[in-house]
């Protein structure tokens, strides 16, 4: 849930949405529809649409249990390296390094060069303390958000300038965080954006079907409606929605 949306946000579904899909057999014996009901107000609904199919892998394949090692968990749908640690640290205290933009820059500067995807990641690992996981994560994470920040860091305040190359050698240009793997470049504009028409069209069909004729304005684009047909196609393509009848619904 927080991957992409505020904390803020995350906190008032969290509690609700676990009382109503509290293991994943519970989520798997229900409709994909269902999961992305439930999923409203977070965004990015194809995370709601990964979670139900990895909920449904996990029960057919793993007892219900959710796998505990790097491998199992990379085969899980919508699992990629990031969070298949992150489980690994958090829930499990497994000896790993997360690799997110936060963590990704602080290890960059550290370095004092752009890191590729294996270099980072071997950093990441590398500098975990034996059996401090959980702790590390956590600070490495906070480090980067509130330290180590992309435009202004803060390095009068930072606890390891004493050995950051890019700090001792004058923060100079071009900032080894920028091209290195995982350190994020920001995101196109949300308004008036597919992503929003998207958006739109899941959460009337939340609600009900949308007939065809109904879709553009549903989607923000009454007077684009081969836009709309185009971008309505995306989504039943990431198996969202499906057509029916003379209309949309949820798959």
């Amino acid at each position: 849930m927080a991957q992409q949306t505020q904390v803020t946000r995350v906190a008032q579904r969290w509690g609700p949405f676990l009382a109503r899909f509290p293991t994943p057999a519970a989520m798997a014996r229900e409709p994909a529809a269902e999961v992305v009901r439930w999923w409203s107000g977070l965004g990015y609904n194809r995370r709601a649409l990964n979670l139900h199919r990895g909920a449904t892998v996990i029960v057919e394949q793993h007892g219900g249990v959710l796998p505990d090692d790097l491998k199992g968990l990379l085969a899980l749908p919508g699992v990629g390296p990031y969070t298949a640690r992150a489980v690994l640290a958090f829930a499990f205290e497994r000896d790993v390094g997360i690799v997110d933009t936060n963590t990704a820059r602080v290890l960059a500067r550290w370095a004092g060069e752009r890191l590729g995807p294996a270099a980072v990641q071997n950093a990441a690992d590398e500098a975990v303390p034996l059996g401090q996981a959980w702790m590390w994560n956590q600070a490495m994470l906070d480090l980067g958000a509130t330290v180590c920040r992309r435009r202004v860091p803060r390095c009068g305040e930072c606890p390891v300038t004493a050995g950051c190359a890019w700090h001792l050698a004058g923060r100079l240009d071009p900032d080894p965080a920028e091209g290195t793997t995982g350190v994020s470049v920001g995101q196109s504009s949300f308004s008036g954006s597919d992503r929003q028409g998207r958006g739109a069209l899941v959460a009337a069909l939340r609600l009900g079907e949308v007939a065809l004729a109904e879709v553009a304005a549903t989607m923000g684009w009454p007077e684009d409606p081969e836009r709309a047909q185009r971008v309505a196609g995306t989504l039943i393509d990431d198996g969202l929605v499906r057509r029916e009848g003379e209309g949309y619904a949820l798959a």
